[in-house]
């Protein structure tokens, strides 16, 4: 009797050490939704690239069986099933791929496809990443539902300790003026909720539209030229300097021309909301500081 019980006991503690195991994976999505699985996730289809490169962050990489368009970083993304653009899903091939999780950017992909993702009986984690210091919480989030927790905490940490590092050496900088510029016709920079900002302020910078809180707000050369910025940052469409960053030069008397303190930064490195916004953020604290020496 006393052997029966002591087996019994010894099965029914392992099958609730076991159940508990399988049941605890459950989080908040930035939607307000709570995610709640029966154990980690196998197969993950990414909507957006920054959220592709997140998912390689969380050390889920090998678990991704379909992303969109422009998800080439890191390289093996590249050879993954394409389920159509952020902005224009196949929700036919999403379906046929069978994801256990699919990860949708908030405000980047069309809502009523989602929706029907989530009509269709598929787990849909929203993420809307905003601040470049929420990184880490992001990556650690998709870990968990991916259970690779382990392997992200590398990934974390680093985040963590180069950014603190950066916010020590440039934080108590004196503030220089920067207009970063997005694109040239239209002329687009970045306004005070965005990604680029929060990068600005990181180097001690003081973005000179930061009052603006729409995306990627459209300005004017005149508006430019009125608030005189001292540094003139620019991405193009690729790691490559773009043309129009020297059309400033028609304006001698800018302060940015006539210390010649134009610069370039490749876009993907500062314009997604992944680990590699602190290597964009370490060449615009270079850049920066290099003109603060010039002033």
């Amino acid at each position: 009797m006393k052997t029966f019980r002591t087996i019994f006991l010894s099965q029914l503690f392992s099958l609730v050490a076991t159940s508990y195991a399988y049941s605890i994976v459950e989080i908040i999505d930035d939607a307000g939704s709570t995610i709640v699985l029966s154990q980690p996730v196998e197969r993950i289809i990414s909507l957006a690239p920054s959220l592709t490169e997140l998912v390689y962050a969380a050390g889920a990489g090998d678990k991704l069986v379909g992303v969109v368009e422009y998800s080439d970083y890191p390289p093996q993304a590249i050879d993954l099933p394409i389920v159509g653009r952020f902005d224009s899903l196949n929700l036919e091939r999403i379906l046929q791929l069978k994801p256990d999780l699919v990860v949708a950017w908030q405000s980047g992909n069309p809502r009523a496809s989602v929706a029907r993702l989530k009509q269709l009986g598929l787990t849909v984690y929203i993420a809307e990443p905003k601040k470049l210091e929420s990184i880490p919480s992001h990556i650690e989030k998709l870990a968990v539902l991916a259970g690779t927790e382990a392997t992200a905490a590398d990934a974390i940490n680093q985040f963590q300790t180069t950014y603190s590092t950066l916010l020590t050496e440039y934080g108590d900088k004196p503030l220089v003026k920067i207009f970063y510029q997005v694109w040239d016709a239209p002329l687009i920079t970045s306004g005070g909720n965005e990604l680029i900002n929060d990068i600005i302020s990181l180097c001690g910078g003081s973005n000179i539209f930061e009052e603006l809180k729409l995306v990627a707000p459209k300005v004017s050369d005149e508006a430019v030229l009125a608030r005189d910025p001292e540094v003139i940052i620019a991405s193009g469409m690729d790691i490559e300097r773009p043309e129009w960053l020297d059309d400033w030069k028609k304006w001698p008397n800018l302060g940015a021309v006539a210390k010649n303190n134009l610069f370039s930064i490749p876009p993907d490195l500062l314009q997604r909301h992944t680990p590699r916004a602190l290597i964009g953020a370490q060449q615009m604290c270079a850049n920066i500081e290099s003109a603060r020496s010039s002033l």
